[in-house]
């Protein structure tokens, strides 16, 4: 018998006590911060919580105790910060302090990492919803086994998230590895000696100039720079859609490709048809050039680091760049033979499925640790619930 087990036998045979957070004898304070996302500093000395799981850095603080963060919009259930010191907070994120000596604050942030989106999602609102209210906070209920029964749960929960980082770390290490390898061939096999003759992207693509109605779409059809995911990984369900207007159309084969902040290197082939904002950059091949160009060969093209490194050289702006559009159409391709680029393709798809699909080689690993750790979790949070 572990000595958790003991502790529970010992203290807790019958079930635990189980409340709400805002319940007035818990003494929780539930608040958000009054800082803009501007007030960020690159080399701030405090950590800025926003709306995100990246944490943001500023020189001025806010608050200085042990807490829990959880953005108001966005990442709803999914995104939860434990501090312990000086911090700066987002005016649309929440914080949780608790001002009582018989709930330890790290427990807490693991129930909630266990158990707060599922709450979310099927009790508290609906399935759609993009944004957390206090009361929705309040009304959550945990459960309050003795401390020394969380204290040992945290002791437990911190080594076995200290052990899963570093496997994961390990293994993230040699993804990159194998992306860099993937990259190294994917710029070798689209590098041509003066046979192939190189074009401007404009001589053989156009940007989309067909519109949509916002009725047409959904979550998953509506692309905005938000859903597009780093790194050239796709894209995700959106968790916006306009209700009103016209919006600029993408096609089967077109190419998404965010234009803000280039340097984040997100690209989607599409693969249904849709509709996205000023943001998004939608290059389609031009109808004469449909049967000398392979969208995927191009695909590969412009998910190049050479075209992103291109992309952020003749960006605009400084905090917020965003792609020149005149000049992306301008970028150089080459165009050999469309046995070819079918050739090259197809070797290309081997790679990509390799480092990028969830479901094979390393990607998978690092996602199986990461449920092996969440199920370990969320069975050491299961508590009975003692009867009135």
């Amino acid at each position: 018998m572990s000595k958790l087990d003991e502790l529970i036998n010992e203290s807790c045979p019958n079930g635990v006590e189980y409340k709400k957070l805002g319940d007035s004898k818990l003494k929780v304070e539930i608040g958000t911060g009054n800082n803009n996302t501007q007030d960020a500093e690159e080399d701030g000395i405090y950590p800025f919580f926003v709306r995100s799981k990246y944490i943001k850095k500023s020189n001025t603080f806010s608050f200085e105790e042990e807490a829990i963060i959880i953005p108001g919009e966005g990442g709803v259930g999914d995104i939860f910060h434990y501090i312990h010191g000086r911090y700066a907070l987002h005016q649309r994120a929440y914080r949780i302090h608790l001002n009582n000596n018989y709930i330890n604050t790290k427990f807490l942030y693991y129930y909630l990492l266990s158990n707060f989106k599922n709450y979310i999602l099927t009790k508290a609102v609906s399935a759609t919803v993009i944004s957390i209210r206090k009361p929705m906070i309040e009304n959550f209920k945990i459960p309050i086994p003795p401390l020394p029964i969380q204290e040992e749960i945290v002791r437990i929960l911190d080594t076995f998230t200290e052990l899963t980082a570093e496997l994961t770390a390990e293994l993230t290490a040699e993804l990159t590895a194998r992306k860099k390898q993937y990259e190294y061939y994917r710029d070798k096999l689209l590098t041509f000696d003066d046979s192939v003759e190189v074009f401007n992207l404009k001589d053989y693509t156009e940007y989309s100039k067909t519109r949509i109605d916002a009725n047409e779409l959904n979550l998953n059809n509506y692309v905005s720079v938000d859903n597009l995911l780093q790194d050239k990984l796709g894209k995700t369900i959106s968790n916006y859609v306009p209700k009103e207007g016209r919006l600029t159309e993408y096609k089967f084969d077109d190419i998404l490709i965010g234009n803000i902040r280039p340097y984040l290197k997100k690209i989607w082939l599409a693969n249904d048809k849709g509709g996205t904002n000023g943001d998004v950059l939608v290059i389609r091949i031009k109808e004469e050039n449909k049967k000398s160009l392979l969208p995927k060969y191009l695909y590969y093209c412009l998910s190049s680091d050479n075209f992103f490194h291109y992309d952020v050289q003749h960006s605009k702006g400084a905090k917020m760049p965003r792609g020149n559009k005149s000049e992306i159409m301008n970028y150089k391709i080459s165009v050999p033979p469309l046995t070819e680029q079918e050739r090259i393709v197809k070797i290309l798809d081997k790679f990509d499925t390799l480092t990028n699909d969830i479901s094979k080689g390393l990607p998978a690993e690092i996602e199986a640790r990461q449920k092996q750790y969440e199920y370990y979790r969320d069975k050491l949070l299961t508590f009975k619930e003692k009867k009135a």
